[in-house]
């Protein structure tokens, strides 16, 4: 395996920079590869264990360049799979030897990793994949989407149920006014399933071990420098601030995402978050999140409230006697109709069951194109010249804004008002800086 080189010959560049100067030893790199065989694209994936494996399986049918995991053991199956792949452990060198034979990159790392590794891969012209949620923070996610448009390239997020049936069956059935308007939507989860509202792992006693096959150093990636700890990763990082978004920023992204895209929204002007036990170092154990969505366009005002930590909303009205609600799902309540989603809206139902029987006969035909293959099999003929994907980041980083946006509300501790185009909280200058944040040097932002 490749020697990690110095983190000395990278530059640093501002986060709402973005230039080559991020990279300065790739800008000379090749930004159109050349094609490979049977229309096939040249990909390197960047994680490659956890969640990696499923976008290592997905793109398997294209041609795999290089894989970049900072975790041996975990990335062991993805490595047996594809044993001629070259890998490294520095996504950094993978870019820097490859870059000229690569068309698109997946990233599957955990969220604090997203924006960098995301950045350099736009800056050279790469068409891009990223796990949910799209970034770290509100600042990195309107960064992504802007070079995205500026490098005209292929884009996706990684919410696969997006590409389903149920957003789409979803919209036809709003467009066509079978819900009536909507002013009302309940999203939750049984998240979080790891720990959180604790504080910083206690190292008084004892420092425990680096597992021989991780880099910690490269985990930490653009995180401040601290011990290793199994508090941490490879799972549980998703609890603290410095490297995960919590219950909402895991989940929001998938059980949101229908009802927002079917219902046409944009950003809210008002948050407001009731928490449970939070600290400065780990996300609430469970949270209610108000969403305040102005009027538009001849549709009304509209409030998305959330519950994560085991909270669920009250049933609907009409619900039958005994059954209970999902441990995942989204309500959206019409003057007309409620319909149930499941987490990835592979389904939906309206409800009470009744009232599905009643309106079944009369509902609307489908219209929308429906997408083969998933969410991935949608990115890869995006790179090839097809329509663009539907969580590209332009509708990504609106809806990660959104999921973030909770995030903030909590560390505020009061009701935020958000001032979009100035991407600022303007009753609470303070909570701003919940917006960006502070960064590790050496990985170009």
């Amino acid at each position: 395996m490749a020697k990690d080189p110095s983190r000395r010959t990278f530059v640093k560049s501002s986060l709402l920079g973005g230039t080559a100067l991020a990279f300065p030893f790739l800008r000379a790199s090749r930004v159109g590869a050349e094609p490979s065989p049977l229309n096939r694209l040249n990909i390197a994936c960047i994680g490659v264990g956890g969640r990696g494996k499923t976008a290592v399986r997905s793109v398997a049918g294209e041609n795999l360049v290089a894989f970049a995991d900072v975790d041996d053991e975990r990335a062991s199956e993805s490595y047996a799979n594809h044993p001629g792949v070259p890998r490294y452990r520095d996504y950094r060198r993978l870019l820097d030897r490859h870059a000229g034979e690569i068309d698109a990159i997946t990233i599957s790392t955990p969220d604090h990793m997203h924006f960098p590794i995301a950045l350099a891969a736009l800056e050279l012209g790469k068409h891009v994949f990223v796990e949910k949620p799209l970034t770290h923070t509100i600042a990195e996610a309107r960064r992504l989407a802007e070079l995205a448009k500026a490098k005209k390239v292929a884009t996706q997020m990684g919410n696969q149920g997006h590409a389903n049936e149920g957003p789409r069956l979803l919209k036809e059935w709003y467009d066509a006014g079978v819900l009536g308007q909507v002013r009302e939507v309940h999203s939750w989860t049984d998240r979080p399933i790891w720990p959180q509202g604790v504080g910083a792992p206690d190292h008084s006693k004892a420092i425990p071990v680096v597992p021989a096959a991780l880099d910690w150093d490269l985990w930490l990636g653009v995180a401040a420098s601290r011990p290793y700890d199994p508090a941490y990763a490879p799972f549980n990082w998703r609890g603290y601030w410095d490297f995960g978004t919590g219950a909402l920023g895991d989940m929001g992204c998938h059980i949101m995402d229908g009802a927002y895209w079917a219902l046409g929204l944009d950003l809210p002007a008002k948050v407001t978050a009731i928490a449970g036990r939070f600290t400065t170092e780990s996300a609430p154990t469970a949270s209610v999140v108000v969403y305040e969505f102005p009027a538009r366009e001849g549709r009304p005002a509209l409030k998305w409230t959330w519950y994560d930590g085991g909270l669920k909303p009250p049933q609907p009205e009409g619900w039958e006697h005994g059954r209970t609600l999902p441990g995942n799902g989204t309500l959206v309540i019409g003057e007309r109709a409620t319909v149930l989603a499941p987490v990835y809206y592979d389904s939906l139902r309206i409800v009470p069951e009744r009232r599905m029987q009643e309106i079944a006969p009369t509902l609307p035909p489908k219209t929308i194109p429906r997408i083969v293959g998933g969410h991935f099999a949608e990115w890869l003929a995006a790179c090839k010249g097809g329509a663009p994907a539907g969580s590209n980041f332009e509708y990504a980083a609106r809806l990660t804004e959104v999921c973030l946006l909770s995030n903030v509300a909590v560390r505020a501790g009061r009701p935020i008002r958000w001032d979009a185009s100035g991407m600022r909280v303007v009753n609470d200058a303070e909570a701003s800086r919940f917006v960006t944040r502070t960064y590790r040097p050496g990985f170009g932002v």
